[in-house]
């Protein structure tokens, strides 16, 4: 527990119906005591029920506001601490008032950005993965964002760590078993337990990996490129897609210089699409329309997924270019359908082609699902029951451990190197100890003891 007392505004800035001012620490009975007040007497602190008071300032007794108060004392709150909390009116001026109030008393301070969550961690009230989930729940715009960030707030992720680690150091307490108390009377065939179980970890640690980044671009948002050559109506599809004018539609070739960005929600999922430069070649004075082509090809080559779109108009001669890009990553757009049949099953690469309009908008809904539908796939290819990883520190973390393993396994029984073996799986285990924050070398003297009861 921390000997200060930290405050500040829960809910957000501006104008609002309601706000919240949080303060943990073991001055915050004090703060409530000083500041809320019940019919002329100070408040009396329920746990865990929410008051009405009187909001005063403590020096002058000048009326702040009328609101509610609430009680949580230490360890049931968020922080592990005695934390009150000011349920107020939400203008500036009531809000300014609290803080003022609260600036004035002594032991108590402005806390700084994080720091209530990452007394909760301190705490043990969370681990880092919780805490990472709460701040993905907070920045959540979709509702499958929502959906992961809680699994993670919850502590799926965390708890899968965690029962990782707890199998690595029954493994290496039985190692260090076999190196520190070898005159024991110890159980036959230790070792070959062990190396089965370290096989059995590395594959599951190899699945979870092995997860198309499913997570990441969940948390991060999917890529989507609009690629083709000039005039094939790229940017009309992007205003199409984003129902505004985010891009500027001209019949002059080469209007877009640089890439042009909308943020969607398509089927619940987060969706970047980028408006690129049209492909083609250009003059050396061309300079910049040179550098956005460049950056038309980049964004193609690292999206998620690309919209290929063509020309009605000069179909079935497609640009070659654009045609270089078609792959199983991309969706094949036929523009100016409301101007040029097209035959029945267009494709291009062996991609179905999908005929719209960005004029008047026909096709959109179709291309829409069909867009859906690809980033659906693109998510349960390799769903598993097990919560996805979300975080690039994540994966560094389990690659660091899987590497750990692999140099365990490749070593082989017997080599006589018993004190490199274990020291692999101390590097395993505190590689997945870092993810959850939960590291500790204690932890492998408890499972020998309990494992073994050597000592008694």
């Amino acid at each position: 527990m921390s000997s200060q007392t930290i405050y500040a505004l829960a809910s957000a800035g501006g104008r609002a119906g309601i706000a919240v001012v949080r303060v943990s620490g073991p001055q915050a009975s004090a703060a409530l005591t000083a500041l809320a007040a019940t019919g002329g007497r100070q408040a009396v602190a329920l746990p865990r029920k929410a008051i009405r008071a009187a909001i005063n300032e403590p020096s002058t007794s000048e009326r702040i506001d009328d609101g509610l108060v609430i009680w949580f004392p230490a360890p049931g709150s968020f922080t592990g601490e005695d934390v009150a909390e000011f349920h107020l009116h939400g203008g500036p001026a009531v809000i300014s008032g609290v803080l003022e109030a609260l600036a004035a008393m002594a032991g108590l301070r402005m806390a700084t950005p994080g720091e209530f969550t990452r007394r909760a961690f301190e705490n043990g009230k969370m681990d880092l993965t919780a805490a990472e989930g709460l701040a993905d729940l907070i920045e959540a715009e979709t509702s499958a964002q929502r959906k992961q960030a809680l699994r993670q707030l919850e502590g799926e992720l965390g708890r899968l760590y965690e029962d990782w680690r707890q199998r690595l150091l029954a493994a290496l307490a039985h190692g260090e078993a076999g190196i520190d108390f070898s005159d024991e009377d110890l159980p036959a065939g230790i070792e070959v337990e062990a190396r089965k179980d370290v096989a059995d970890l590395e594959r599951d640690l190899a699945g979870h990996l092995k997860d198309g980044r499913r997570g990441e671009r969940l948390r991060g948002g999917f890529q989507i490129a609009i690629i083709g050559p000039p005039n094939a109506g790229k940017s009309s599809l992007l205003n199409q897609l984003a129902r505004r004018d985010a891009a500027i539609v001209s019949e002059t070739a080469g209007t877009t210089r640089d890439v042009i960005e909308v943020h969607l929600d398509l089927g619940g999922y987060p969706v970047t699409v980028a408006d690129t430069a049209g492909l083609r070649d250009v003059g050396e004075d061309e300079k910049i329309e040179a550098e956005g082509i460049r950056r038309a090809r980049a964004h193609a080559v690292d999206a998620d997924l690309r919209l290929a779109v063509f020309d009605g108009q000069s179909w079935p001669e497609a640009d070659a270019a654009t045609m270089a890009l078609v792959d199983a990553s991309a969706i094949v757009v036929i523009n100016k359908c409301d101007l040029s049949p097209l035959p029945l099953r267009p494709e291009i690469n062996g991609q179905p082609a999908l005929a719209i309009s960005a004029l008047t908008g026909d096709g959109i809904e179709a291309l829409l699902a069909a867009v859906a539908d690809r980033i659906s796939g693109l998510m349960s290819a390799s769903a598993s029951p097990a919560p996805a990883l979300t975080r690039t520190r994540h994966r560094e973390a389990l690659e660091e451990c899987r590497a750990a393993l692999g140099r365990f396994l490749a070593a082989g029984p017997g080599t006589g190197m018993p004190e490199l073996a274990a020291e692999d799986l101390r590097l395993a285990a505190r590689a997945l100890g870092r993810i959850t924050g939960r590291v500790d070398v204690d932890d492998v003297l408890e499972v020998i003891f309990r494992d073994f009861c050597i000592g008694k």
